[in-house]
């Protein structure tokens, strides 16, 4: 099983889609698990996640790890396949429990109470392409599936 998840060739598309969320997701997730990039840290997100949402506590550290540990292992592409699951998830949740009743658009103009699910489905159609492909080029996973 291990080695499917490594599994990989060497495709350039692959690189670019993993680098590109990794750099938009690590300061997401270190604003959730360090406080950094104007975040509240790891208590006050868990906090807020589970008075909010509801989210069981477990849940929400599984999203903070999604998102900080996720971001990283997409950067240096070692089990991308896992990594891009775990941030399908957390989008698929986000639309879920937040996003979807914004409507598709984003609020570029602020005419609407939240943010739409656009980006998120663009999100997710990203993490379907790594789970289906890998890392590709570049990767940790292209050595160790070797």
């Amino acid at each position: 099983m291990y080695l499917s998840l490594c599994r990989t060739d060497n495709n350039t598309a692959s690189l670019v889609l993993r680098i590109v969320l990794g750099c938009v997701f690590f300061p997401h997730g270190a604003q959730k698990a360090l406080g950094w990039f104007g975040g509240h840290g790891m208590d006050a997100t868990i906090g807020f996640l589970t008075a909010t949402f509801g989210i069981p506590v477990l849940l929400a550290y599984l999203v903070i790890a999604a998102e900080f540990l996720g971001a990283m292992a997409l950067l240096i592409g070692f089990l991308t396949r896992f990594a891009a699951f775990g941030l399908f998830a957390v989008m698929t949740g986000a639309l879920w429990l937040v996003h979807w009743q914004n409507g598709f658009f984003m609020n570029w103009s602020g005419n609407q109470p939240g943010e739409g699910i656009e980006y998120h489905l663009l999100v997710m159609g990203m993490t379907l392409a790594l789970m289906i492909r890998g890392g590709g080029r570049a990767s940790i996973d292209q050595l160790l599936s070797r």
